[in-house]
C-alpha cells in the first residue's frame, strides 16, 4: 500500500507542476524538481533564442527563473492556470533587465578588437631574416649544419647526431661553439641581445 500511495502522490505532484503551482507559501521540493523536469528544457530553448544562442547566459536565465518560481510559489495559485506562461514571462523580463543593465553601464574596456593592434612590422622581420642569414653564412659548414638541424628543424641532439652521422657529444660541442660564433657575427652586424 505504501508504494502505491507514494506513486500516486508523485503523479499528483508532477501533474500540479505541469499545470499549476501549489497555493501554499512554501513550495514542495519534489514539486520543484517536477517543475524543473517539465519546463526547464522548453524554457531553455525559448531563452536561447532571446540571447542569440549564448548557452551560458540562457542557462543562467533559466536558473534565475526557476529560483524566482521557488521564491514566489505562493503567488502562483490555481487561479493563474498553467505555470509555463508565467515562467516564460519571467525569463523574458530577466533577459530584458540584463540587456538594460549592460546598456546603462559604461564600457569597462576599449571595445576595439585586438586584431586592430598592428602586428610586428614586416620590414623589420625581413631585415632580421636577412641579418640572420648573413650571420649563418659566416659560420663554418659544420657549425651551420648543427644549428640548422637543432634550431631551425627542431631536432633533438640525438636526432641531429643520427642525421649528421656524428656522435651526440660532438653535436652538443658544435652547437655551443656555433652559438658563440653566431652571437659574435650578429654583434658585428649591430644586433645585441
Amino acid at each position: 500500500m505504501g508504494v502505491r500511495k507514494d506513486s500516486v502522490v508523485a503523479n499528483e505532484r508532477a501533474s500540479r507542476a505541469r499545470h499549476r503551482m501549489p497555493p501554499s507559501s512554501e513550495p514542495d521540493e519534489e514539486l520543484m524538481r517536477a517543475l524543473y523536469r517539465e519546463h526547464a528544457g522548453p524554457l531553455l530553448a525559448y531563452v536561447l533564442r532571446l540571447v542569440a544562442g549564448d548557452r551560458q547566459r540562457a542557462e543562467d536565465v533559466v536558473q534565475e527563473t526557476l529560483i524566482r518560481a521557488w521564491k514566489n510559489a505562493g503567488q502562483l495559485n490555481r487561479a493563474t492556470g498553467s505555470v509555463r506562461p508565467w515562467l516564460v514571462t519571467v525569463a523574458r523580463r530577466i533577459v530584458i533587465d540584463g540587456h538594460r543593465s549592460r546598456q546603462a553601464r559604461p564600457q569597462e574596456v576599449d571595445p576595439s578588437p585586438l586584431e586592430v593592434i598592428p602586428a610586428e612590422d614586416e620590414i623589420d622581420k625581413a631585415l632580421w631574416l636577412m641579418t640572420l642569414s648573413d650571420a649563418l653564412d659566416d659560420l663554418t659548414p659544420a657549425h651551420r649544419e648543427v644549428l640548422v638541424e637543432t634550431y631551425f628543424k627542431g631536432r633533438t641532439v640525438n636526432e641531429a647526431a643520427e642525421t649528421l652521422g656524428i656522435p651526440s657529444g660532438t653535436v652538443r660541442s658544435r652547437v655551443f661553439y656555433a652559438l658563440r660564433s653566431m652571437k659574435l657575427a650578429l654583434e658585428e652586424r649591430g644586433v645585441t641581445a
